[in-house]
């Protein structure tokens, strides 16, 4: 019998439920609303302003608004997840630099996925298998997200910089449609 898979955040589900679902991705992100949110982890913040700015500079994003989370181990309430959808059309959260904060990272991509917003999830590439675990257990195997090198919390403001640029391209492909940049 396999092991069972305990949600950290102490949120309990079942393994009965169907299929996340996915949000529909844009075309491309010019114009787009994007929304940032901001786990308390050391220098999550000024990584995701990172890519947040590269997005408007490069990608023509028409606006960057940010939620920072009260507990960034636990996944964020339906009335936050209703607010962030009000504000923007896709959503970045991260970084998972830590297995809670990983975990609730992804529990969190699930549910704003299902309520209708693309969203790029970035953790920390020692934290795959908690992320995978997480979104699994609420109903998302193979959930996609990006993914940096560990750790984030320690580096300097030019390292954490040069870190959100190298995942950008990730976090664009994550939030828009492919298929249709290709036809």
């Amino acid at each position: 019998m396999p092991n069972a898979i305990l949600d950290p955040t102490g949120t309990v589900t079942s393994s009965a439920k169907p299929a996340a679902p996915r949000a529909a991705r844009p075309a491309s992100l010019k114009g787009a609303r994007v929304g940032l949110l901001i786990n308390t982890k050391q220098n999550a913040a000024p990584f995701l302003h990172e890519v947040g700015r590269l997005l408007v500079e490069n990608y023509g994003v028409a606006s960057v608004t940010e939620r920072t989370k009260l507990n960034f181990a636990v996944p964020e309430s339906e009335e936050v997840i209703k607010e962030l959808a009000a504000d923007a059309d896709v959503i970045v959260t991260g970084v998972g630099d830590c297995g809670s904060c990983s975990a609730a990272a992804a529990a969190d991509g699930v549910v704003l996925e299902a309520a209708g917003l693309p969203t790029a999830v970035i953790v920390t590439t020692s934290f795959r298998a908690t992320t995978e675990a997480m979104a699994e257990l609420r109903g998302a195997p193979g959930f996609p997200y990006a993914t940096t090198e560990h750790p984030v919390a320690v580096l300097t403001q030019d390292k954490v910089k040069e870190r959100a640029a190298l995942v950008l391209d990730d976090v664009v492909a994550l939030l828009t449609d492919t298929a249709a940049k290709q036809a």
